[in-house]
């Protein structure tokens, strides 16, 4: 497979084998339904909390804010630069009778990390940031002999410092609550490497490394920080490569759907079934990972 073909593709993830629980009711349930709120959350109840997403303008984080206002979470939609794609987004959630806003912030940056919460909060005034899915990120690779400063940095800066700086700010909050799920979207290359993205796999590195300390961290409050990792999904970036080639590579045969990685998450982030879960990192992937 060439470079640029294996880069692309690897924008994935690896970690250990899982088995998810039964389905049951989610940890932050209400008693009532809320208006205009969709029943479809686990449990039949919605949730009475707030989701930040990040990069959920488009793809897999725009397929996880719909599976978690399904859920009954009122989502914000981050994006750092396309406005009418997450415009987008919320209009669909709307549509299907969520809530959700859309919020401008490049979270590489702490002063607009500290934006981004703050106008999560405004958008609903009468709810608490409870789940947080830290999902923003790039790609920007070539070999290390030729990689410059600016292409290590800015991968660095986004992928990793982004995760760390959105993940502070949650805690913060949800240290205080005793109360909050933070989910980070990993790599497989973060595990195994990958020719032409040692930015990439030194931040998804760190990403999964931060994962555990912050869960070991954040646990005796009742906080949990966890992982998922996604194999090779149809998406944009796939749609290109050698659709054989990559389905030789997968046990199952085929490509993973946004849906089936938003499935995960929203487990994660809403069942009761998920709370003594904390410091792992999932693999949704075909059963790529079994012969990594």
């Amino acid at each position: 497979m060439k470079l640029a073909t294996l880069s692309i593709a690897c924008m994935a993830g690896y970690a250990r084998a899982f088995v998810v629980p039964p389905a049951a009711r989610s940890s932050f349930a209400q008693p009532a339904a809320r208006a205009g709120l969709s029943t479809a959350a686990v449990g039949g109840s919605p949730r009475m909390s707030i989701a930040i997403v990040t990069g959920a303008s488009r793809g897999l984080g725009a397929a996880i804010a719909k599976d978690l206002a399904g859920a009954g979470c009122s989502v914000i939609v981050n994006y750092a630069a396309s406005s009418g794609a997450a415009e987008e987004v919320v209009k669909s959630i709307q549509e299907a009778g969520g809530k959700a806003a859309a919020v401008k912030a490049d979270v590489s940056k702490t002063d607009e990390v500290k934006t981004l919460f703050a106008d999560a909060a405004a958008a609903f005034p009468d709810e608490k940031i409870e789940v947080v899915v830290n999902n923003a990120g790039i790609t920007r690779d070539t070999l290390t002999m030729r990689m410059k400063p600016d292409q290590w940095q800015s991968v660095i800066d986004l992928n990793l410092s982004g995760v760390f700086y959105v993940s502070q700010a949650a805690c913060k909050l949800m240290l205080k609550q005793r109360k909050g799920r933070i989910i980070n979207i990993s790599s497989i290359v973060g595990l195994i490497g990958n020719p032409g993205q040692a930015n990439y796999a030194a931040a998804k590195a760190g990403v999964i490394g931060m994962t555990m300390s912050m869960a070991r961290e954040f646990a005796a409050r009742g906080v949990t920080v966890n992982a998922v990792c996604p194999g090779f999904i149809e998406s944009d970036m796939t749609a290109d490569l050698d659709q054989d080639a990559i389905k030789k590579m997968i046990p199952l045969g085929r490509l993973g759907k946004p849906d089936e990685i938003a499935g995960m998450v929203k487990f994660i982030a809403t069942e009761d079934s998920a709370a003594y879960i904390t410091g792992q990192t999932f693999t949704v992937d075909g059963g790529m990972a079994i012969g990594a």
